[in-house]
C-alpha cells in the first residue's frame, strides 16, 4: 500500500549565479510493509532527500504526498509530529534524561492515539529493541553507543507512526550491532507494517533491504 509518493522533486543550492543541482526530477513511491535503502556516497544528496521526505527542508519544485495528500497542505509541523519519525546517526537524545524518559517524549507531543500507561509502553518498546528495564532507567549518556541507538529507535516508535526515516543510523556501530539494528528495521516493516526508509553508503546494508535505490548525480534509480 503506497504511503509516500514523490513527483518531479528538484533541489539545488545557489551561490550568486552558481547553481549546484542536488536532486533532479525525482519520481518514486514508498509502501508500507517494506524496508527501503537509499544508497550513495557522501555528498550525493541522499541526506538532503531524506530531509525533504521528512519535511525538515522544502524542495525547490515538485511535490511529496503522504496518503495522497500534499505534505505542504497537511502542514510540515503536523506531518513531522504525527506521521513520521526520524532516527539520526548522532542519536539526538536528551542526555540528562533516562532512556525511558526519552522514549516518552514523543508521546507527550503527538496527536496520535497513545495508551494511557505511556511509561509501561515505553518500557515495552525498549524491551522490544533489546534494552532491559535496568538499562531503561539509566541516564542515556551512561549507555553505550549501540544502546543509545536502540533508545533512538524505540523513541521513533513511541508516537505510533507508519513511516520511519533513518539517516545512517548504524554509522557509529560495529558489524554485529549493525546487523541487529537492520534486523529490527526488517521486523518493523514485515511484521508491524511500517515503511522504513534508510539512507546508507553501505552496499551490504542495501542488499539486506527489500528495495534499494541508488542516488547518483541527482538521479534516483533502482539499485540492481
Amino acid at each position: 500500500m503506497e504511503i509516500i509518493r514523490v513527483e518531479n522533486l528538484n533541489y539545488f543550492y545557489q551561490d550568486g549565479e552558481t547553481i549546484r543541482t542536488i536532486l533532479k526530477d525525482l519520481n518514486v513511491t514508498f509502501e508500507k510493509g517494506k524496508f527501503y535503502t537509499i544508497l550513495g556516497p557522501s555528498g550525493c544528496g541522499k541526506t538532503t532527500f531524506l530531509s525533504l521526505l521528512a519535511a525538515l527542508d522544502e524542495p525547490k519544485s515538485g511535490t511529496i504526498y503522504y496518503n495522497d495528500k500534499d505534505i505542504k497542505a497537511i502542514g510540515y509541523e503536523k506531518y513531522r509530529r504525527n506521521m513520521i519519525s526520524i532516527i539520526f546517526q548522532s542519536y539526538n537524545l536528551v542526555p540528562y534524561m533516562t532512556a525511558v524518559e526519552n522514549v516518552m517524549i514523543p508521546m507527550a507531543i503527538t496527536e496520535n492515539e497513545i495508551p494511557k500507561n505511556s511509561k509501561e509502553v515505553a518500557y515495552n518498546l525498549l524491551d522490544y529493541i533489546g534494552l532491559t528495564k535496568s538499562k531503561a532507567n539509566r541516564i542515556v549518556n551512561k549507555l553505550s553507543g549501540g544502546e543509545q541507538q536502540r533508545v533512538a529507535i524505540a523513541r521513533s516508535l513511541a508516537s505510533n507512526v507508519d513511516i520511519i526515516f533513518a539517516d545512517e543510523p548504524t554509522g557509529n556501530l560495529d558489524q554485529e550491532l549493525e546487523n541487529e539494528i537492520i534486523d529490527v528495521f526488517k521486523d518493523l516493516a514485515h511484521h508491524h507494517n511500517k515503511c522504513v526508509i534508510m539512507v546508507t553508503h553501505s552496499k551490504e546494508i542495501a542488499e539486506m533491504s527489500d528495495v534499494s535505490y541508488q542516488l547518483r548525480e541527482g538521479v534516483l534509480s533502482h539499485n540492481e
